[in-house]
């Protein structure tokens, strides 16, 4: 678990630097928005070619999504800036639903349908991942175990709906 001491010197150090704020918001952004962008251009690219697995992407995608949601809004956890009362790299207005990180379920989840598609291009997606669940801890807006049940649920949530069922 990590502390408010731990919190207070990864955002002092990073903004001890002229851009370096900047440079963690521009990498987060860039970080999400890869994954993003790639979940629609499989999208696009298997509805193009009338690939049936769209489908069973959209659908595992959506349902555990709206799970996730449901499941991070009861729970209701605090985020660490909320609870050490310390100001994040990147803002954010809420207070609460920390638990699990949705932006890195998503990626997990997104991760797991394009290993569904094409092994290296899950691997590219996944390795993206995993530099989120940093970028979303370094940021000050999740705790790790917010991240690590995150891309847990991510993962289990692909192995289940495109392997099991």
């Amino acid at each position: 678990v990590m502390k408010q001491e731990t919190y207070i010197k990864i955002s002092e150090f990073v903004r001890k630097y002229p851009h370096g704020e900047s440079i963690v918001k521009y990498a987060n952004n860039i970080i999400t928005g890869v994954v993003y962008m790639a979940y629609f251009v499989i999208l696009i690219f298997l509805a193009v070619n009338r690939d049936e697995r769209v489908i069973r992407i959209v659908l595992v995608t959506g349902i555990s999504f709206i799970l996730v949601s449901i499941f991070r809004y009861v729970v209701d956890a605090p985020r660490p800036y909320t609870l050490y009362e310390f100001k994040p790299v990147v803002k954010k207005e809420k207070t609460g639903q920390s638990m699990p990180s949705r932006h890195v379920f998503s990626a997990f989840v997104i991760g797991m349908s394009a290993l569904y598609i094409s092994v290296h291009l899950g691997i590219l997606i996944l390795a993206d991942s995993f530099l989120m669940c940093f970028m979303r801890v370094i940021a000050g807006v999740h705790f790790p175990k917010d991240v690590i049940v995150g891309a847990i649920i991510g993962i289990l949530s692909g192995v289940i709906g495109f392997y099991i069922i």
